[in-house]
């Protein structure tokens, strides 16, 4: 159990360091392909988060799931709103209409 306990706490450690390694070497340019790519993976894991919830069978379970379910919505919601919002920047059909 101790060791089980250690290997995911290495691996989570080791998985924030690479992650945070690879985005910080993104050129500007491509973070918003990359805000893009990163909204499927989210929605793959509030899928996952859903799955938890509907086969989780103790209150502790549900809870988690539960909690995993609405923080997984929260960031794929906000990941598109996100996406949405750097898209309008880049939208040449508003820039040449001009004031109204």
């Amino acid at each position: 159990m101790i060791s089980t306990t250690w290997a995911v706490l290495y691996v989570a450690v080791l998985a924030a360091f690479a992650g945070y390694e690879v985005i910080r070497r993104v050129p500007v340019l491509l973070h918003t392909p990359l805000m893009s790519g990163s909204n499927f993976i989210h929605g793959i894991v509030l899928v996952g988060a859903m799955f938890a919830l509907g086969t989780a069978t103790t209150l502790p379970e549900q809870i988690l799931g539960f909690v995993a379910v609405v923080m997984g919505a929260m960031n794929v919601t906000g990941g598109y709103v996100v996406t949405e919002r750097i898209l309008e920047i880049f939208d040449r059909s508003k820039a040449k209409k001009g004031p109204p």
